[in-house]
């Protein structure tokens, strides 16, 4: 029997319904789903299964690869050195990383990396996915590159090497690897059971993703794109994410290691006007730099309508017409898992599960819950 367990307020008692629906259906196979409003969980379940033959069950504790919600704690990383004085998002990239201005890209700022407008998404050409791993010398690489398109007028999405290009600039700031940085600057702070990549002594509690049915077929794009040339720079499939190579790597853009509680203790400050229940995390004025809107049109890779503002996504209901319009910011993990911080209701929605669906960008299970969530709060004006 698939079991949830965990809690759920009274008002909140139609997502639970949501979930076990899903659970039930088969669609889900493991998951955790958090809800903080002002720093209380009016939802925190999780359940199902941790492997595909539905024969280990998920434990409050089961942590798993949270693909692209990786990128929303790789930006705090970013918005933490802000806040301190030492990162301008204004100043181009290379008054932190000299080399960076190579190849015409001097004027590349440190908001058009945040924002996915840069023109470097990922790698020339030859490229494979081992390439990322030695993350300093694939930073190098990029550094070297001519931009893919112009700087600044569009986003395309960095798939694959946002962490590489941040966690640059958070080594030539501070010393520290991306990886080290998070965990001693906020995981470890908020008491967060969340990594960039995975301890050895995590791995008999780890989900393994179930990769999607359906696989993308970067081949089919026109050679010339931006797009084609991030889905091969390099080109990687969703079963990487179990292997000891893709684990023990620092990819800031995809290889986190977490689930909902995890994420969600770590964004909810950003809700809640930088205030943890360990003190104060961010300063109100560095959360507005959010909000500076940077690109509003389809991305150059991943093909979606979007809204960047810095270092999250900005509503687009075009694109998300399950997330209403208002102060929020958010991202998603390939399959389907989402972040989503409301920062008018001082919410923070956390998703994370190990069976993915095809989507890029959430799914109908991420639609169901974040609807039901938003009508448990009285708003009926989702679709």
């Amino acid at each position: 029997m698939t079991e949830l367990n965990g809690t759920v307020s009274p008002a909140f008692e139609p997502v639970r319904d949501a979930v076990e629906y899903q659970l039930h259906s088969g669609a889900e196979v493991g998951l955790s789903l958090v809800v903080d409003v002002d720093g209380r969980k009016v939802v925190d379940l999780w359940g199902g299964h941790r492997d595909a033959a539905r024969t280990q069950p998920w434990q409050r504790d089961t942590i798993t690869n949270v693909w692209s919600i990786t990128k929303t704690v790789t930006s705090l990383a970013a918005l933490l050195l802000v806040d301190t004085g030492e990162l301008d998002v204004y100043a181009p990239v290379a008054r932190y990383w000299p080399e960076f201005a190579a190849n015409r890209k001097q004027h590349v700022e440190v908001r058009h990396v945040l924002s996915h407008t840069s023109g470097v998404s990922g790698l020339d050409h030859p490229a494979r996915l081992e390439d990322l791993y030695d993350v300093r010398a694939a930073a190098a690489r990029m550094a070297a590159q001519r931009p893919w398109w112009e700087p600044g007028t569009a986003s395309g999405y960095h798939a694959l090497n946002y962490g590489h290009l941040v966690g640059e600039l958070v080594h030539r700031l501070t010393g520290l690897p991306l990886r080290d940085f998070v965990h001693q600057h906020i995981a470890q702070p908020l008491g967060a059971d969340f990594r960039i990549g995975l301890r050895d002594a995590d791995t008999e509690r780890v989900a393994d993703v179930i990769t999607p049915t359906l696989s993308f077929d970067p081949s089919a794009l026109d050679h010339g794109t931006a797009a084609y040339r991030t889905f091969t720079g390099p080109s990687f499939h969703a079963g990487a994410a179990n292997t000891p190579a893709w684990r023990a790597a620092d990819l800031g853009a995809a290889n986190g290691h977490g689930n909902a509680l995890a994420v969600a203790d770590i964004l909810a400050p950003i809700a809640r006007a930088g205030a943890s229940a360990h003190g104060r995390l961010l300063k109100p004025d560095t959360i507005g730099l959010i909000f500076d809107e940077q690109s509003n049109g389809t991305d150059l890779v991943n093909g979606s309508h979007l809204r960047w503002g810095i270092g999250y996504a900005l509503p687009d209901r075009r694109t998300l017409p399950w997330i209403p319009d208002g102060r929020i910011a958010f991202w998603g993990g390939w399959g389907g898992s989402m972040a989503i911080m409301d920062l008018d209701r001082h919410m923070t929605i956390s998703y994370v599960m190990n069976n993915m669906g095809a989507d890029i960008l959430g799914s109908q299970r991420a639609a169901s819950y974040t609807t039901a969530i938003y009508r448990a709060l009285g708003d009926g004006n989702l679709s």
